[in-house]
């Protein structure tokens, strides 16, 4: 009796197995129809084409005629020329004048260059009158005695060094004795004053000389 049960068991098993296979198979649906491997019907003709030959290149040198224009020149000298048989003429010589060459003979001179101005003269320091004779005053404005001065009795000399241009016109002046009150008076008059010019071997020089002004009340 249990060998009997072991073997429905086994058949069982196996029926039960065998089912799920089949529904395995079942649930995937058709098998795919193979397809029918690729045949060649028949080759095609190949038809050959005749290819021209290219035409000769012709060399660069050497243009076609019918290119070539009229006018151009010939590639040949032609036949019957003789050359010359006189030298030709020199240039014309070339003179240098203060380092610029110039042309001779061809019609034209290239100017020579201006001249270098004259280097200005060196400034002049005035000359200092000591032993020489005082310039000549060509023109003398008396002062304006202050009324301040004259209301204080004050007068005097006024002494100054006045500094002269080669015109004979007062440049400068200072002081060299002062009357307070009276000092710009002297200083006014003395700018107004002109002298002839002072020579130094004949030439016009800016001197240095001491000039006096002298202030005095007027009696009544």
């Amino acid at each position: 009796m249990p060998r009997l049960f072991r073997i429905c068991s086994v058949v069982a098993h196996t029926i039960l197995v065998a089912w799920f296979v089949v529904a395995d198979l079942l649930a995937v649906g058709p098998l795919p129809i193979p397809h029918a491997p690729l045949t060649f019907v028949g080759t095609l003709p190949i038809k050959l084409i005749d290819v021209p030959a290219p035409p000769p290149r012709r060399s660069e040198s050497t243009p076609p005629a019918d290119t070539l224009s009229a006018t151009a020149a010939p590639l040949e000298p032609p036949s019957g020329i003789t050359p010359e048989t006189g030298h030709e003429q020199d240039p014309p010589p070339l003179s240098v004048v203060n380092g610029v060459p110039q042309s001779i003979g061809v019609g034209f001179t290239v100017p020579p260059p201006p001249p270098p101005p004259p280097p200005s003269p060196p400034p002049q320091t005035p000359v200092r009158v000591i032993g020489m004779q005082l310039p000549r005053k060509l023109v003398h404005v008396d002062p304006v005695y202050p009324r301040m001065a004259q209301i204080a009795q004050v007068q005097g000399v006024v002494i100054l060094e006045a500094t002269i241009d080669a015109r004979g016109r007062v440049m400068d002046a200072r002081v060299l004795r002062s009357v307070p009150l009276l000092d710009e008076a002297a200083f006014d008059a003395v700018r107004q004053w002109i002298y002839a010019p002072t020579l130094l071997n004949g030439v016009p020089v800016p001197i240095v000389m001491t000039v006096t002004v002298n202030f005095k009340l007027q009696e009544r």
